[in-house]
């Protein structure tokens, strides 16, 4: 899979393409990437999809902004195991939002090489958010290419969307969460040095860089834990503001890992939350904290048995 910076394309091959943030690649992109796929092939057509980093609303309101569901490396590793040709990553700065809806599609077109255009038919676009599915479609017939509408999801008479995952992880509910993405919820991360509380208290941690600073579920949980050439292990997982030993509020996503000791900083670890054992609390002192931690380390292998 090829990976481009801004609207253009080193070669004039038409393509099939579609557009959108895309965060958590749900049962909804999914569907709408199967799409593009089968109207590509039909076509003769390599698929293309369009991205923006950072989202529009982390620019515009950025403290309203939802919490991100996905990073963009993991973003770009779904597409690519989905089979998409090219991806192109616009810059979302001013000079993009300023951009005029139709000066947009005319981008699309001659920049990119559109021969058919796939995109939700609420999905809005351009200065102002003017252009619509109407206007995408208006013009595509007049400069001579295809748009069509994509069809909503739908589970459970609910519409699959990234905001309905983000509320489901909130809420801890893990099985619907799975229902919507399709798989388990699971964040990439590499592995830092963190304050060594862990080892110290007998319960070390792989702690994992986190590039957003609002993950969209907290607590403690059940995880198993793709290593880096090391296969899949299982553990139990922290991610919050650890209220027991800080008071600076950024959120930490730390994991034990059961019958392991090797050293693994600097690897890329894709945790796996599978079930919530409780949120978490703030403990009078380490003491307290340590035995929790030695319930909750229980309790996963307890479900792990179980499961």
């Amino acid at each position: 899979m090829l990976i481009l910076r801004g609207l253009y394309s080193p070669d004039s091959q038409p393509v099939a393409l579609t557009i959108g943030n895309f965060d958590g690649v749900h049962l909804g992109h999914q569907a709408l990437l199967s799409e593009l796929r089968g109207a590509a092939q039909a076509r003769d057509l390599q698929t293309v999809v369009v991205i923006f980093e950072p989202h529009p609303r982390e620019f515009f309101t950025p403290q309203q902004a939802p919490a991100r569901l996905t990073s963009m490396r993991e973003k770009l590793e779904f597409f690519d195991m989905l089979g998409i040709d090219r991806v192109h990553v616009c810059r979302f700065n001013g000079r993009f939002a300023q951009m005029s809806a139709a000066d947009f599609i005319r981008a699309l077109h001659q920049e990119l090489f559109a021969r058919f255009v796939l995109i939700g038919d609420d999905f809005r676009f351009g200065s102002g958010r003017a252009g619509d599915f109407a206007l995408m479609e208006k013009i595509g017939a007049e400069r001579g290419f295809d748009v069509q509408a994509m069809h909503t999801v739908a589970q459970d008479g609910v519409r699959i969307s990234s905001t309905a995952v983000r509320v489901a992880l909130a809420a801890g509910q893990l099985h619907v969460a799975q229902r919507y993405l399709g798989r388990n919820y699971s964040i990439s991360g590499r592995v830092v040095r963190g304050d060594g509380l862990g080892k110290k208290i007998g319960y070390p941690t792989a702690n994992i860089q986190l590039k957003h600073n609002r993950p969209p579920l907290n607590g403690i949980f059940v995880v198993q834990v793709h290593v880096e050439d090391g296969g899949v292990l299982q553990g139990v997982a922290s991610l919050g503001v650890r209220p027991t030993v800080k008071h600076d509020g950024k959120p930490v996503l730390e994991v034990h890992l059961f019958e392991f000791s090797q050293q693994i900083y600097g690897k890329h670890l894709r945790v796996e939350f599978l079930h919530k054992l409780r949120d978490e609390e703030k403990y009078p002192d380490v003491g307290a904290l340590t035995r929790q931690i030695a319930l909750d380390v229980k309790h996963a292998k307890r479900w792990f048995q179980q499961d």
